[in-house]
């Protein structure tokens, strides 16, 4: 039975059933929440010099993909003259660095800025992403439950068994005595 909110009825009767296919729906919604098991640096885009960097990233299954736009350095001072006085000749471009290195990723609350420290090792880019988790949806299609719905559907709940005492006085015959505990596990774990 999938999760809905609107079960149990206020002033139902209590049914077993729609309360084991509650719990059971809640749990296939918490289980099918995925998780990143994967980063991606799709391409990275050299922007114009002075430029603002960006990073843009999707989510893919499990799959974090990433695309920078990483500004171009200002020119360098000016080289030394020669020995007629003017200016020496502009000297050879710098290798390019060889590949981009992601070293960690750390999650963040919700609502956190992301970061991204950026080093160069003279041919290796070093990337260490702080990215924050999502807050969860609302209950949509996909499944996801979001704090409001969850605390929405719990208040709706009954609290009729809270004032429902146990069975304190322990049964002689065996059988009786191990109804009687299940009995009170069940009544403590109806209450909230």
């Amino acid at each position: 039975m999938p999760f809905d909110p609107s079960l149990p009825a206020n002033n139902s009767p209590k049914s077993s059933a729609v309360m084991r296919g509650q719990l059971n729906g809640l749990h296939d919604l918490i289980t099918a929440i995925q998780t990143v098991t994967a980063v991606q640096v799709d391409g990275v885009t050299t922007l114009p010099a002075g430029s603002q960097a960006s990073v843009s990233l999707q989510l893919t299954g499990n799959t974090l993909h990433f695309t920078f736009g990483i500004p171009e350095g200002t020119p360098g001072a000016q080289g030394n003259p020669g020995n007629d006085g003017d200016p020496g000749p502009i000297g050879p471009q710098g290798p390019p660095f060889a590949s981009a290195v992601v070293d960690g990723v750390t999650t963040l609350d919700p609502g956190q800025s992301a970061a991204v420290n950026v080093s160069f090792d003279g041919s290796q880019v070093h990337f260490t992403f702080s990215i924050p988790r999502g807050d969860p949806g609302a209950t949509g299609p996909t499944g996801e439950v979001s704090q409001a719905a969850l605390d929405a559907a719990i208040g709706g709940t009954s609290s009729n068994t809270n004032a429902v005492g146990t069975l304190d006085a322990p049964m002689a015959d065996p059988d009786a005595e191990a109804l009687r505990q299940k009995v009170n596990e069940l009544l403590l774990a109806l209450r909230r």
